[in-house]
């Protein structure tokens, strides 16, 4: 299929540097500091959240196993625990805002909101567009694409929950994360605000979702593409995301938010593209069908990650995030998260860089290469 001549037009802008989000520039510090609660705070995320909120001058605590990471920020008060059954360090502590960010467990939610309930102002539960009903995060969940006219919403329909019981995060990840949110609505009615983000990327990320197709350009030569290339590609930088979870946690604001980049539509043709502008090698891309990936065995989301089969290529974004975006939501060019995200991938060991977790190998790329030009020869 052509790449329409759009696509090559918005590439400048893509990867322009003129628009740095303003919320990523701490500057000065918050009118008034706040006593923040993370639960977590060690993995990925969460240390970016631990960063922009010092650079505001909150004052936090950390809570968590102590098992990854411990060393990041050793003036920063850490309480070792576990939220199965390890709660009792956060007992009759007060804070003004408990930001949640390894909340995946129903049954754990509420055990930490219920005993926080009376002791902390704001509750803040970062959540997922996978609670809606079409597998936007990849967790391989037998779900069916809803039309949506305009996208999903902060009003569309959630998942139905098969089980509520079932623990089982990797095969019921949107579904426990809808339970999730109805606890802290509960326990925190009218003081909570949850986050729902799509694929988060940036330094630290250790998915190689994004990655693999920064590194994959600028090693050059016929590069696999996927499917159609009008498909939309939806993610936010980690640091973006750090920046509305202060700025929310400073003014109070409640509700629900789809934290989905970038601002305007992408597709995977202007995505790739951008990427393709941020190199000096020579690059050209060849666009397979899906048809013919699936019938290779290929994977929709591990192999060629990141693109979101979509009924309508041609629509509006899967996910909208106008309602952030009007309460302050700001994002960083894809050349600011692509060029940060390889310079942090640079400090990983060798070993590491030489085996990403995902994406296709350059020998399994080049046999399905070879069988799509024998099929169209």
């Amino acid at each position: 299929m052509p790449i329409d001549r759009r696509d090559l037009l918005q590439v400048a802008a893509l990867t322009g540097l003129t628009r740095l989000a303003a919320a990523d520039e701490a500057g000065q510090a918050a009118a008034k500091p706040l006593r923040i609660l993370v639960l977590g705070g060690t993995g990925f995320i969460g240390p970016h959240m631990v960063r922009h909120a010092l650079e505001r001058g909150h004052t936090l605590t950390l809570f968590n196993r102590g098992k990854r990471n411990s060393d990041l920020f050793p003036n920063v008060e850490t309480l070792i625990g576990d939220r199965d059954g390890g709660l009792v360090v956060l007992k009759d502590r007060d804070w003004d805002v408990v930001v949640d960010n390894s909340g995946y467990l129903p049954r754990l939610v509420r055990d930490s909101a219920e005993l926080l309930a009376d002791h902390v102002g704001h509750y803040l539960f970062i959540s997922t567009t996978g609670v809606y009903p079409f597998d936007i995060g990849g967790r391989g969940q037998a779900v069916t694409p809803v039309k949506q006219a305009q996208g999903f919403d902060e009003t569309s329909p959630l998942q139905t929950v098969e089980d509520p019981e079932s623990e089982d995060i990797p095969k019921y990840y949107g579904q426990l994360k809808v339970l999730c949110e109805q606890v802290v609505a509960e326990v925190f009615p009218g003081r909570h605000t949850i986050l729902r983000p799509t694929f988060i990327v940036g330094p630290g990320d250790e998915t190689d979702r994004f990655t693999y197709w920064p590194l994959r350009i600028n090693r050059g030569g016929e590069v696999l593409a996927p499917g159609d290339p009008r498909l939309p590609v939806q993610y936010v930088d980690a640091r973006d995301l750090a920046a509305f979870v202060s700025h929310v946690a400073e003014q109070r604001i409640g509700g629900i938010f789809n934290v989905a980049g970038p601002e305007q539509r992408l597709s995977m043709a202007q995505f790739l593209y951008a990427l393709r502008a941020l190199t000096t090698v020579p690059v050209r891309f060849t666009w397979v069908e899906s048809a013919f990936l699936r019938e290779h065995g290929i994977n929709e989301w591990d192999d060629l990650p990141l693109r979101i089969p979509v009924p309508d290529p041609a629509g509006p974004p899967v996910v909208t995030n106008a309602k952030a975006v009007a309460h302050g939501l700001e994002f960083r060019p894809l050349s600011v998260t692509t060029l940060d995200t390889l310079a942090w991938f640079a400090t990983l060991p060798a070993e590491r860089q030489a085996k990403l977790r995902i994406g296709l190998s350059p020998e399994r790329e080049a046999e399905l290469l070879a069988a799509w030009h024998n099929r169209n020869a």
